[in-house]
């Protein structure tokens, strides 16, 4: 949370208190349970610990590799890097029928 990130960046107590008087200055509302809850992980955890934890919303995964053609066959071998492979053959396969 924001409301947690900027006290601690400022060196100051991440509490309860302190984060509800942010989201309330910043013109957002939450259910009062949030920023409780958040101090109380923050305190068990550590902040430090949460930040390089990430948030777990994706994003950052690999490209999916090419699909299976049939069921049970598994994907080729390389996964995206052969996909990319794939991709570029292709292209230059395309390259050479424009040349034609």
């Amino acid at each position: 949370s924001y409301a947690a990130l900027i006290p601690h960046d400022d060196g100051a107590e991440i509490s309860a208190q302190a984060m509800a008087s942010l989201i309330k200055a910043s013109g957002c509302n939450v259910e009062g349970y949030w920023p409780m809850l958040m101090a109380k992980m923050v305190s068990n955890v550590g902040m430090d610990a949460l930040i390089k934890m990430g948030s777990g919303a994706g994003g950052g995964g690999a490209a999916a590799g090419p699909a299976a053609g049939a069921a049970g066959e598994a994907p080729a071998a390389g996964g995206a890097a052969g996909g990319a492979a794939e991709k570029k053959k292709v292209e230059e396969e395309e390259e050479e029928e424009e040349m034609d």
